[in-house]
């Protein structure tokens, strides 16, 4: 059996103007601050003498390896994103950037921004435009029934709100 995988798609290319800025910042941070201090960290390692048993020099060059191909990634990917900055004409429904507030049959709410696959983040509520949910939420208006397959069995919501920052 090979290893040979096949590249994942890098997904819908739309980000909005905070997650640009998050991105943009990180390729900042790396670039101009990272990469600097272990450099530094890599020529103090190497003038201490024997290199193929310094294991500060090795992770050292690790380290840059990994910094130098996630600058290649974000520089590539920020070319390619197209920020989406006004409100849809429609705003009575679902598009991309729109919080959407969701309720169950039980009567919990959850609340969701659809955003890029590059600034996915549970945690905060942003979920990707890509996602099974998402896709069944572009273009619902108000009081719409969503119904999601789920692995543990389909799910249903009802569209409550809709917001645009």
């Amino acid at each position: 059996m090979s290893r040979y995988r096949p590249p994942r798609s890098a997904g819908t290319a739309l980000i909005t103007p905070e997650g640009e800025a998050r991105l943009r910042a990180e390729l900042h941070e790396l670039w101009h601050v990272r990469r600097p201090q272990v450099t530094q960290s890599v020529s103090e390692a190497a003038a201490q003498g024997d290199r193929s048993e310094n294991a500060e020099y090795t992770y050292g060059k690790k380290m840059l390896r990994e910094i130098d191909g996630r600058v290649r990634f974000l520089t590539k990917r920020l070319e390619s994103l197209q920020v989406v900055e006004q409100r849809p004409a429609d705003t009575g429904k679902v598009y991309f950037g729109a919080w959407v507030t969701l309720e169950d049959d039980d009567g919990e709410q959850v609340r969701y921004r659809l955003v890029g696959p590059d600034e996915l983040d549970l945690k905060s509520g942003l979920i990707s435009i890509d996602s099974p949910l998402a896709r069944a939420l572009i273009g619902k208006a108000l009081d719409a029934e969503i119904r999601v397959q789920t692995p543990t069995g389909e799910q249903c919501w009802y569209l409550v709100a809709i917001e645009y920052p």
